[in-house]
């Protein structure tokens, strides 16, 4: 960067008093900081890289304090990249303010293919971050292994269950699914056995059940998951732990089981059932009810989250989560984004697929068109129902899809209601679809006031306008 917009980036800190999403302070008055490989792997893990600044003391009300030697400080920084696998490329800028030098280190965002970015003293368990926020933590395990999965392809969905027994299946269900084989896929309907198209299409290996094979056509896949399953619950209040009038703390609460095919309508009813109803009163003063929720969209997240989840052994314990709260409901899976797609994209590109082999079968089924319109309907659908588009984010290798009913928006203040939503940095477009009005409107009379008055921050207070630009509580 030119040292002009570092002195920006510096002034402006000073009067936001944070750090973001993509800066890191350090002070570096008397030497480099010696430990600086957690934010250059959590910076290298992330899209948008960062900007570590040195000469700023965050402990002393982020006063301007000059850095000890700025030749030697970009020397040692550059031996500490170094020291990352693989190596990072620090740019640095140099400039002054009040007679001070301040120094700038620009971490570049790697490829997908080359994370976790980690440093090599502790080795890649412990020496891989991700940003969070203005922090920088360490990876689980899990999310160490989701970049490993992609780069190396693996497939969890088609992996063997030793002890499984196909014999054990649901007849009627196997049936219509190799009647659909035989007549989608010309080439197996003619001198190929069930035997085999149940090893190509990825239901078997070597005669040994897959997990996508229980979990699609098991009668009871659980007894060899017991977590793979959904919980769901409705809640009284709008945050856990919160009791209703008569002390209860679920509304309802259940444990869904079976194949995948069951539980998504089971899921599906569950909704259906713990959801409310608005009435309303048109023009001609006709009365019409309208749901709480599109159960079409709802149909749609809870099939995305059976359908991608995560199925290694990392996330076999964890079951898929529906929560729903007096206004908003949450659908979570394990398993972030897979590949190359950014929260942004979601929707508007072909993404690649974790569960290919499950997707495949599911969409002889019937039961899933396997055509990346999942998030389109969801849109589409609650746009045509006048409430604010889903909100999608991922954190610490959870997908999450939050789906806010409308009902009870009124009861807190657009302002508030906005801030309390980016305590997670979020994007322009996901801001505009939380408050439901014109992107100029939302940004101009209710965000520029916000990130004015010190209540929201930006992550790159250096590119204002930068598409990657996001905006988080201050």
């Amino acid at each position: 960067m030119q040292a002009e917009a570092l002195k920006k980036i510096v002034l402006d800190i000073k009067t936001l008093k944070a750090e973001t999403q993509t800066i890191e302070l350090k002070a570096a008055t008397q030497g480099c900081p010696t430990r600086l490989f957690d934010t250059l792997s959590s910076f290298s893990n992330q899209d948008d890289g960062g900007v570590i600044i040195f000469g700023v003391d965050e402990s002393d009300n982020y006063a301007i304090k000059g850095v000890y030697d700025a030749q030697d400080l970009q020397k040692k920084v550059t031996e500490q990249c170094k020291q990352m696998e693989p190596s990072v490329r620090a740019l640095f800028t140099v400039c002054e303010i009040d007679n001070k030098a301040i120094v700038s280190a620009e971490i570049p965002g790697v490829d997908i293919s080359e994370r976790p970015v980690f440093y090599k003293g502790v080795g890649r368990i412990k020496g891989s971050y991700v940003r969070v926020g203005e922090a920088d933590e360490p990876m689980s395990e899990y999310e160490i292994y989701s970049y490993e999965a992609f780069r190396k392809r693996i497939r969890d969905d088609i992996r063997t269950v030793e002890n499984g027994k196909l014999h054990m299946i649901d007849e009627k269900r196997m049936g219509q699914y190799l009647s659909a084989v035989k007549s989608e896929r010309k080439n197996l309907a003619d001198n190929v056995s069930e035997d085999e198209i149940l090893e190509l299409m990825g239901i078997t290996q070597d005669g040994v059940p897959t997990l996508a094979g229980l979990m699609t056509f098991s009668k009871y896949p659980q007894a060899y998951f017991p977590q793979l399953c959904i919980t769901a619950v409705s809640l009284p209040g709008t945050e856990q732990g919160t009791v209703g009038d008569g002390g209860e703390r679920f509304i309802d609460n259940k444990r869904i089981t079976g194949a995948i095919p069951d539980m998504l309508e089971e899921a599906v009813e569950f909704v259906r059932k713990n959801s409310r109803t608005k009435t309303i009163i048109n023009d001609n003063g006709q009365r019409a009810d309208k749901q709480e929720y599109p159960i079409k969209a709802v149909r749609e997240a809870i099939l995305n989250a059976l359908v991608h989840r995560d199925y290694s052994v990392h996330t076999e314990n964890v079951p898929i989560r529906i929560e729903m709260y007096r206004d908003r409901m949450e659908i979570i899976n394990s398993g972030g984004l897979y590949g190359k797609i950014s929260i942004d994209a979601l929707g508007k590109v072909r993404p690649e697929t974790r569960n290919a082999a499950l997707a495949n079968m599911l969409e002889l089924l019937n039961v899933t068109e396997n055509r990346y319109s999942g998030i389109p309907t969801m849109r589409s659908e609650f746009a045509n129902a006048g409430l604010p588009a889903p909100l999608f984010s991922v954190v610490h290798g959870e997908f999450k899809v939050v789906m806010k009913n409308g009902l009870f928006v009124e009861t807190m203040p657009v302002t508030d209601s906005l801030v309390e939503f980016c305590s997670t940095p979020r994007t322009r477009s996901e801001i505009v679809a939380f408050v439901g009005k014109s992107k100029n409107h939302v940004m101009s009379q209710i965000v520029a006031p916000l990130v004015m008055s010190g209540k929201l921050k930006m992550t790159m207070p250096d590119k204002p306008k930068s598409p990657n630009q996001k905006f988080v509580q201050a």
